[in-house]
Order: C-alpha cells, then sequence, then structure tokens
C-alpha cells in the first residue's frame, strides 16, 4: 500500500467507527515527530485496530470483524435427557453470550456454558418443558440462532403397565374393568382396541380419561367379549401402546352335532358324540345324560354323569325295534350347557351294510393274488364282524367263495388257490350282527402270472402338426421281445421346457393310442419331448426327440387377411382406431411408421399374434399423414399404408362482397376460410335465394378458387347470397352476403277495402265442464277441475263448506284460459265436505258444486243419523 503523507487524528476515529475493511495502512511523518504521533494514537487502538512501528514507519492494521463457521443449529431432544447447541467461530479470541427467547442465559447446576478455541457449547441437564424455545449466540454485534425442542412422548407407569397387562378374567353379566396411568405431553389421544376394532362410548362400554389416567369399562360381558384388549396413547412426539386379554367364564355351549352310531343292534344301542364348540372358558368335566323312548312315555330319563373321555355312551338297556332319543348336556365349574337333543336311534332290526369298495388288485404272481379293499360307508349301525371274497374266471357268470376257512378279519387277502394263467374278476361282501351284505362292484381283471416285463421303446415317434400352444405327436408301438420286452398296453407323454430340468407329464393315465395332442404351451417356447411305453410290469425307457422343438405353426410368410380401408377421415378430438389382421408363422415383428418415420409416443400400439391395432385417443391436425405397418419374420415381409386425415368441420369463409361488372349478372366474392392452408381438399359452395321463390338454391359447386360471377340475375328482386365451406367433414357456417337489389319502375296500386262491422262478443258466465264428485283415501292429493267462459273474463271463487279458499295457501288453486283447477296435497279428514266454484262477472254469475269423502270417515249428518239408530235399537231392547 502507498504511504500517505498525512493522516489526521479524525480521519483515523472515523475509519475506526465505520469499521473500513482495511488490512493495514502506513502512517508516518517526519522522523523526529514519529514517537509523538505514536504516542497520540496509542488510545485508539480496539481489538480490529492495532498499530505497529517498522524503522521509522507507523503501520496501522484493521482487521475485518469476527464471522461464523458454524450456526447454532436446531435441537430435539427427549425429557429428562441432556441438550448440547454449539457454534463454531472464524477467531478463538472472541467471547460471546448465549440468550434464550430475548433474555441472557446465566449458568447453574443445570445450564453449563463452555468455550473450546473457537467453538462455544451451551449444554443443558435433565431437560425440561420450559426449556424449550429459540437461543442465539451473538458476538461483535453478530448473531446466530437455533430452536431447542424438549419432546415429551407418552409413557407407562410401570407398575400400573404390570398390572393392566394381566388377564381380566370375570363371570359372564360381570363388569370388567381396566386402568392404567400414564405420562406425557399434551395434546394425548387415547385409543382402545378390542380384536382391532376402536371401542367407543356405548351402552355397555364406558371410557374414562383423565390426564395422568385413563380408564375402560365393559358391563354385561358375554363370551363373545372374549379377546384382546389394547390401549394406544398417541401424541405429537410418539406413539405408547399396551395389551391386556379379556375372559369371560360361562356355562360351555351344548355339544356338537351330529352324533356318530357305532352300534344299534337288537341289544345294545352305542353312539359318539363331540365336544362343545366353547367350554365356557373352563374345561368341561362331566356330561349329564337322559333318555327318552320315542312313542312311549313322553318323561325323560336321567342316565347319569359320565366322564369328559372318551365322548361315548352304549346303552344295553334297549327293547328290539324301539327308538331312543338322547340328550346331553356339558357341565364345566360354571354350570350346564343347554340339551343337545340327537336324533331318534332305532334299535334291534336287521340293517345289513352296504358294499365294499371294489378289490384293488396290488400283484400277482403264477402261484397268489393279493388283493384289498375298503370299509363300508354304510356299516348297518353295527360293528363289522369280517368279510367273505368270492371270484369267478373271465368270461363266466357264476361266482365261487375264495374264502373256505371263514370270514376275513381285515381288509388285505393273498389268494393261492390259482390256476397258472387264468383270468379272474373278485369281488367282496361285508358281515355284521344282521347278516352279509350287498356285494362290491368286482374288480379288474387280473391274470394268475408272474409280473411281466416292461415294454421298449416305441418307434418312429414323429411331429405331425404345431402350433403356438400345441404339438401333435405320433408313433409305432414297440416290439415285443420274449422274456425281455413285453407288449405295450398304454403310453406316457412328458415334455420339459428347454430352462427346466423337470420333466411334466401330460397325462394322468396311460393312454391306448399312438397318437397325443400336448397342450397349454407357451408361443415360441422351447420344448423337450419324449414318450414312455408301459405295461404290467411297468415303464419302460423314454424314447424323445434328438433336438428341442418349438412351439410355433409351421413356417408361414406375412399375409394381410380382411378388408381394410386406404383412406380414413377423423374429425379432430376423436379416436383413431386401424386394426389390421394377418397371418405369419413365426411371430413377426411389427413396425408401424408415419410419413416414412416411426410413430410417436401419443400413438398407442398393441400388436397379437394374429393382428395389430393403431389408436390415437384424441386426435389432432397434426396426426394427419400416411401411416405404414411392416410386417416382418424369417420368412418375408409385407406393408400396407392407410392415409389418415385429422380435420374439423371447416370454419366459414370471410365477409361477402358483391358487384356487378356486366347488367344480369353479380360476381360474388369472398375472403378464404382460414383452414384452407391446413386442407388441401377444402372447396366452397355458393347458395343463391330472390325475394319471389324464397328459396336457398346451389349456383355453384367444387369451387377452389374465392369469386364467382352469378347470372339471370332479373330486375325489380332482391337477391341475396351464402357461401359454404366444405371438407371431408361436411360444411362450414355460411357467410352471408349484403342483400343485392335490382329496381324495376312499377303502377300505382290501389287496394279499396270494403267496411267490416265489429262483433260483439259479449257473454254471461257458463260452465262448459262442471266438478265431479270425489272420493280419495287420506294422506293422497286430490285434483279437481273445471271449465267456465264469459266475456268480459269472470273473476272465479272456490268455496269449501260455504268458505273462500282463494288466499288460503294449503290449496293450489289455478285459472288458465278458462281452465279453473284446485290441488289439495295431502288430504285429510277435515278436507271432506261439500265445495262449489262461483264466476261472477258484469253480465252475470254461474255456480257449480261437488262433494268430497275422504275413506276412513264419515259426515256429521250421517253419524248423528247413526247415533239416532243405535239409541232406538237399545231402547227398544230395555
Amino acid at each position: 500500500m502507498e504511504p500517505v503523507t498525512s493522516l489526521s487524528l479524525i480521519a483515523v476515529e472515523k475509519m475506526m467507527e465505520q469499521s473500513i475493511a482495511l488490512r493495514s495502512m502506513v502512517v508516518y511523518q517526519r522522523p523526529h515527530s514519529l514517537f509523538s504521533t505514536v504516542t497520540v494514537y496509542q488510545h485508539f487502538i480496539t481489538p480490529n485496530f492495532f498499530v505497529h512501528d517498522h524503522f521509522g514507519c507507523l503501520y496501522l492494521f484493521i482487521e475485518p470483524a469476527v464471522q461464523f463457521i458454524l450456526g447454532v443449529a436446531d435441537v430435539q431432544v427427549q425429557i429428562c435427557t441432556p441438550a448440547e447447541l454449539s457454534c463454531k467461530l472464524s477467531s478463538p479470541n472472541c467471547k460471546g453470550i448465549w440468550y434464550k427467547d430475548g433474555f441472557q442465559v446465566p449458568p447453574d447446576d443445570r445450564v453449563k456454558i463452555i468455550k473450546e478455541g473457537a467453538c462455544h457449547k451451551l449444554v443443558i441437564d435433565n431437560c425440561k418443558n420450559d426449556d424449550s424455545g429459540v437461543y442465539l449466540f451473538e458476538v461483535d454485534g453478530r448473531i446466530s440462532e437455533g430452536s431447542l425442542t424438549v419432546q415429551n412422548p407418552p409413557t407407562f407407569n410401570m407398575d400400573s403397565l404390570r398390572e393392566f397387562s394381566k388377564p381380566v378374567i370375570v363371570r359372564a353379566c360381570e363388569t370388567a374393568e381396566w386402568k392404567l396411568a400414564f405420562s406425557g405431553g399434551d395434546p394425548m389421544k387415547i385409543k382402545w382396541i378390542k380384536e382391532d376394532e376402536e371401542l367407543l362410548e356405548g351402552l355397555n362400554v364406558k371410557i374414562e380419561q383423565t390426564e395422568i389416567k385413563a380408564g375402560l369399562c365393559i358391563t354385561d360381558c358375554q363370551r363373545r367379549n372374549c379377546g384382546e384388549v389394547k390401549i394406544n396413547i398417541k401424541n405429537d412426539y410418539g406413539t405408547l401402546e399396551a395389551t391386556s386379554r379379556l375372559i369371560v367364564l360361562d356355562k360351555p355351549t351344548p355339544p356338537q352335532r351330529p352324533v356318530e352310531i357305532v352300534e344299534a343292534s337288537l341289544t345294545a344301542i352305542e353312539f359318539k358324540w363331540k365336544p362343545p364348540k366353547d367350554d365356557g372358558g373352563c374345561p368341561v368335566k362331566h356330561y349329564i345324560l337322559e333318555r327318552q323312548q320315542v312313542g312311549g312315555s313322553k318323561t325323560w330319563t336321567n342316565v347319569g354323569e359320565l366322564p369328559n373321555d372318551p365322548l361315548k355312551y352304549r346303552d344295553t338297556n334297549v327293547k328290539p325295534g324301539k327308538r331312543y332319543c338322547y340328550h346331553i348336556r356339558a357341565k364345566n365349574e360354571e354350570g350346564v350347557s343347554d340339551a343337545f337333543e340327537t336324533e331318534d336311534i332305532q334299535a334291534g332290526i336287521l340293517c345289513y351294510p352296504g358294499p365294499p369298495s371294489a378289490p384293488k388288485v396290488v400283484s400277482a404272481f403264477k402261484d397268489c393274488i393279493n388283493l384289498v379293499w375298503s370299509t363300508p360307508t354304510n356299516t348297518g349301525g353295527t360293528e363289522i364282524w369280517g368279510y367273505n371274497l368270492e371270484r369267478r374266471k373271465k368270461g363266466s357268470n357264476l361266482w365261487s367263495p375264495a374264502n373256505l376257512d371263514g370270514p376275513i378279519k381285515d381288509t388285505t387277502f393273498a389268494l393261492k388257490d390259482v390256476i397258472e394263467g387264468a383270468a379272474y374278476e373278485f369281488r367282496v361282501s361285508a358281515i355284521n350282527i344282521s347278516g352279509v351284505g350287498e356285494p362290491s362292484p368286482p374288480s379288474v381283471i387280473v391274470f394268475a402270472r408272474d409280473p411281466k416285463k416292461p415294454p421298449g421303446k416305441v418307434i418312429d415317434l414323429k411331429l405331425t402338426d404345431s402350433s403356438y400352444t400345441t404339438f401333435s405327436l405320433a408313433w409305432t408301438k414297440p416290439k415285443e421281445v420274449e422274456g425281455v420286452e413285453d407288449e405295450a398296453k398304454g403310453y406316457f407323454v412328458e415334455i420339459r421346457p428347454n430352462e427346466s430340468p423337470e420333466w411334466t407329464r401330460c397325462n394322468i393315465n396311460p393312454i391306448i393310442s399312438t397318437s397325443f395332442n400336448v397342450i397349454g404351451l407357451k408361443a415360441m417356447g422351447m420344448y423337450w419331448v419324449r414318450v414312455i411305453a408301459t405295461n404290467d410290469g411297468g415303464e419302460g425307457e423314454p424314447q424323445g426327440f434328438d433336438n428341442y422343438i418349438i412351439a410355433m405353426p409351421p413356417p408361414v410368410r406375412p399375409k394381410f387377411t380382411g378388408k381394410m380401408k386406404s383412406f380414413m377421415v377423423v374429425r379432430k378430438g376423436n379416436t383413431v382406431r386401424f386394426n389390421i389382421n394377418f397371418e405369419a408363422s413365426p411371430l413377426p415383428d411389427i413396425y408401424w411408421l408415419k410419413d416414412c418415420v416411426p410413430v410417436s409416443k401419443r400413438v398407442t400400439i398393441t400388436n397379437s399374434d394374429r393382428g395389430s391395432q393403431l389408436l390415437i385417443p384424441t386426435s389432432e391436425r397434426s396426426d394427419t399423414g400416411i401411416f405404414t405397418i411392416i410386417v416382418k419374420n424369417m420368412v418375408g415381409q409385407e406393408t400396407f399404408s392407410v392415409e389418415i386425415r385429422v380435420t374439423d368441420d371447416p370454419k366459414p369463409p370471410g365477409p361477402v362482397e358483391l358487384e356487378q361488372n356486366v347488367p344480369g349478372t353479380v360476381t360474388v366474392t369472398w375472403t378464404p376460410s382460414p383452414d384452407e392452408k391446413k386442407d388441401d381438399r377444402l372447396h366452397y359452395i355458393v347458395y343463391k335465394r330472390d325475394s319471389v321463390k324464397r328459396t336457398w338454391r346451389m349456383v355453384a359447386d367444387s369451387l377452389f378458387n374465392h369469386k364467382f360471377t352469378v347470372i339471370n340475375i332479373l330486375p325489380g328482386r332482391e337477391y341475396n347470397f351464402r357461401v359454404f365451406a366444405k371438407n371431408d367433414m361436411g360444411l362450414s357456417e355460411p357467410a352471408v352476403s349484403p342483400t343485392w337489389r335490382t329496381t324495376r319502375r312499377k303502377d300505382k296500386f290501389i287496394l279499396d277495402m270494403p267496411d267490416v262491422k265489429g262483433l260483439d262478443l259479449q257473454c254471461p258466465p257458463s260452465f262448459l265442464l262442471r266438478l265431479k264428485i270425489r272420493t280419495a283415501p287420506p294422506g293422497y292429493e286430490c285434483y279437481m277441475s273445471c271449465a267456465v267462459r264469459g266475456d268480459p273474463k269472470p273473476h272465479v271463487t272456490w268455496y269449501h263448506n260455504n268458505v273462500s279458499l282463494n288466499t288460503n295457501t294449503n290449496y293450489l288453486i289455478t285459472n288458465v284460459c278458462g281452465v279453473c283447477t284446485m290441488l289439495i296435497l295431502k288430504i285429510g279428514p277435515k278436507d271432506s265436505g261439500d265445495y262449489s266454484v262461483i264466476a261472477d262477472s258484469p253480465l252475470g254469475r254461474a255456480e257449480c258444486s261437488t262433494k268430497l269423502t275422504v275413506r276412513g270417515t264419515i259426515s256429521q249428518s250421517h253419524h248423528n243419523k247413526m247415533l239416532f239408530f243405535a239409541t232406538g235399537i237399545i231402547c227398544n231392547y230395555f
């Protein structure tokens, strides 16, 4: 910096007051006065201003003001936890002051003010709600502020929470109560929830809430009230939830239906039952049984109490052929359930068992055949004692017993008395106390021979047809090799996607034919296919193709099908939808172009295996163009183009002007329509109308210019012209010309009008249509009308029992062209009586009347007559 030749004391003071941001300034005087100058300025030096003497030159340094490197940030803490607010300055030698809400913060036992170099901290221990506020730090006139938020989330009293978490157990019709103490900042929202539904104050639910405690009371508890009870407490700083449980003890419900009849024999009835669906909250200890003989005594005999296990009863005190009914009640510590009444159970009749299932052949050998079957669904009400097995040879109708040593006790049997190579059928019958029941259906035919050998591989497996979802296969039956490969009895077809290692069987049961259609394939999917022959000896080795097969039809060059338009006109704003159908295999790639450029994102293209659709939801004029579809696959490609023109009703031409250049003609000119530049197909039509014919007639069509000369203009007539703009959508509004007048001399025409005498149409009032008698039910509408005439127009007044109704707002009265109407909106008993209409005019008066009867009511006179008649009857009686 250049040295200053002189510097006054006032200038230095002014720079110090204005805090000019100068790093240094050189001040010098003559050498003999230098020390005195330093002495004079010494008492002006401040922390931001200092003087340095260097070889006779006096340097005045002015430091810039202190800056905040890191300001005070907003802090959020939980209540009763420490909080720290801090900031960092550009200089470690500065001291500042902390303020809260405009007041200086003094340090105390909880509040500590810490300075660590350039970092200043305010630490508050055990924060309270009152500590929330805005804190700022001020240093050398600079301020940084931040807020402290002390959050007070809800908390539970631990002793109260432990008590709350215990299940509340009450008896039916008693009251259940919960209480829980809590603390937290306001506002506090409390919800009581039972089985995921909020409990609201109601007839049986009472909710109490204070600032520190919440309570719930459920009166008249029932078993349906059992379940989980939750309390949810929420404020601005958090949410808290606690869970309890309500258990309501009651008597159990009746045992469940139906009973299972184990035995219903001549000497005993035995049955089982199911436990109650609801045990009342405590275990069932006993069951109480009562018995009644159907058709006999109507009293119920107490059988006694039965233990909880097993749930069955055997009644041996029965009479043959009689029916019995039983009451079963469940009993726990809270009481006895309602009675469950069984259906009538009959004892002592012959009831044969139903047929078992058809016997299944487990294995067959030349000297033994192993069979198995299932028990009958209908046991006849008694225990199954055993089974009889019968057999017959193939082609015979004679069944012979196979178990000669007595009934078979099990549902399996190994028959060893067989002839090698013979074919057999088997059936089985169940036996109970009544006897032998119906036989089962016969089994499949089985040969008494050793197991067969599995067949070999199928021959000449080939693909006969295919589509995107199916394969058609054919093959030849495998050859039979004696002792090595036996004859095939059926076939399984399996497929495996190329990306999967798992084979999937297409048919659950073996097929007999040597062809099969595989369905449900994924289009263009690659599949491995194989066929497995099978017989009684098992499955043979699979035979498949050497390569995978693609699910697709035979290759077809793309070809368009159906009728297709090559030109479309669409109104602006409407939807453009254009469908293209084609045939192609494999599935082709489809491209749409507009004017040789790919279509924009506004155009929606939807493709399928047999067609494609172009869709523009809301068309605009800019969508006009030639759209081309390209369908391409490995065989070839095909294209088709359609011209789509998006237009709208044309705007009318401009003003029309008329000019006569040649007598007897008129030249019509007009300003072009604004749409002419947008639509090259727009043209104009001219219509003419004269004052004689008064009909519009077209005089020109398909005009692409803006001028037309109309001939045959006759003198003495007025002409009007209209010009329309027309495009593919239709006509515009017309542009109307001024009237063109041609003059012609005319002789004066005089018309003599005859004198006309006036007619006197005055007449007194009279009724053309009179009122009719009305009968209506109470609560319905009633409509009355009549027609009156008269000149001058008469004044019409309606009366009910000689009281005028014209000013009564309960009646809607109108008079239109002599048709007088009155509407009663809702009829009541008071509306019964006589109604009349009076028409008055200066020439006279007319009147008509009627009677309205409300159903279910009687008139006063009729009431008096009935009362007089009843009085006479009573007098005659006495």
